[in-house]
């Protein structure tokens, strides 16, 4: 159930008139998400609008009476595109300023999920849609106390997997087995069962040129061997089994020898400053009571990887929100791929996690920033060298 007192609270104090939720074949799950709605039938559209003042109310199909159900409000039936159109003017009534899923030139992509048609007929009632993103954050990514400890949880369990991870490839190595990254990925996976963890998706386990892949997947088939020598990259994320837990996700590279060999160092150097610029810039502001926005936070990593000559070898986002997903709703630390103007708010989480990524191999560090009252803190380790994983074998 979604509060819709607090909702009302926010449209208020951001001028907006009613927020319009809208879906058709669970095309928008944020809506889901902020009204509490689970497995609702979508086969045809349905809408829902809470005002800044009143009753909440509903139109959905006649052959899908009850999708909406489980929200307060009155509800309103159509059936034909005739009816539609007139029940959706009622439903809108005198509002003249709304709010939905909607970004201005699709300016911030993961809020922008209300098709252009939808947007051009709530406008034709004499509407001005604004976008949603500020209220999405408010309602979607802020963290309650119990979610704050489910990352705490998941982040002990994921630190010692991670540990042991590179423990377990350097015991490999060192003993001459034959394996791959996909077989130390299934190791990790075993573990996540073991320790009560659950992922989206499969950790990445990367090696060689693939380490220089941010997205790379290790397959059965095709990945490659896990050799001494090589630099070993690992980006683990993963959520406990609790009731709306959020995740914990994080990136750390070892090497399968006793030496580091300097452009391994050279690079993770840059890339561990970057970083730490960017946290440093979020824990000075948000302790002086500073408001600052994701892209501002991805500007202070990124100057230091272009100060040291590597600007086009960092090729993604500095960060992005963490919530129950582990790509959340809230404030991405973005300039490059997006100018993300939403300001970062007291109690979400974001990753940190600036790269550098060469033909013949990649380096990455990720940490996970949480904002509480005046404070900002990193809820975990922070790697600050590459790990020696053969030293003293």
């Amino acid at each position: 159930m979604p509060n819709i007192e607090a909702i009302q609270s926010a449209l208020r104090q951001q001028k907006i008139d009613a927020w319009l939720f809208y879906d058709i074949l669970h095309r928008d799950p944020i809506a889901y998400r902020v009204l509490g709605l689970d497995h609702a039938l979508a086969k045809r559209r349905w809408f829902y609008i809470i005002p800044a003042k009143g009753a909440p109310r509903k139109l959905v199909h006649r052959i899908e009476a009850g999708t909406l159900d489980s929200l307060p409000g009155d509800k309103m039936l159509y059936a034909p595109a005739e009816e539609l159109e007139k029940n959706l003017k009622k439903l809108i009534g005198r509002t003249k300023k709304l709010a939905m899923q909607y970004s201005p030139k699709n300016s911030i992509p993961y809020i922008s999920l209300v098709d252009a048609g939808t947007v051009e007929l709530i406008r034709a009632l004499g509407c001005k849609v604004v976008s949603s993103a500020d209220l999405v954050q408010q309602f979607e990514a802020v963290w309650t106390p119990d979610q704050l400890e489910s990352h705490r949880a998941a982040g002990r369990a994921i630190d010692r997997i991670t540990q042991a991870a590179f423990t377990e490839a350097a015991r490999r190595v060192s003993g001459g087995e034959s394996f791959t990254e996909f077989d130390l990925q299934e190791w990790i996976v075993a573990q996540f069962r073991a320790n009560g963890v659950v992922c989206d998706s499969q950790p990445i386990v990367a090696v060689g040129p693939h380490s220089g892949d941010p997205h790379y997947e290790p397959r059965a088939q095709g990945s490659a061997p896990v050799r001494r020598g090589d630099l070993l990259l690992l980006d683990i994320w993963a959520k406990t089994l609790a009731p709306n837990s959020v995740y914990y996700d994080i990136t750390w590279t070892g090497y399968l020898g006793d030496k580091i060999p300097e452009k391994y160092a050279r690079i993770f150097s840059i890339v561990r400053d970057a970083r730490d610029a960017a946290v440093r810039f979020v824990k000075e502001n948000v302790s002086a009571g500073r408001a600052i926005e994701g892209w501002q936070v991805d500007r202070a990593a990124r100057e230091v990887i272009r100060k040291a000559g590597f600007a086009k070898y960092f090729v993604h986002r500095t960060g992005h929100n963490i919530g129950q997903e582990v790509h959340g709703a809230g404030a991405n630390m973005d300039s490059l791929e997006t100018r993300d103007i939403r300001r970062i708010i007291p109690h979400t989480c974001f990753s940190i996690e600036p790269g550098i990524y060469l033909p013949e191999f990649g380096v990455r560090s990720e940490v996970n920033v949480y904002i509480a009252d005046g404070i900002a803190e990193v809820t975990g380790a922070a790697q600050t060298e590459i790990l020696k994983l053969l030293a003293g074998m």
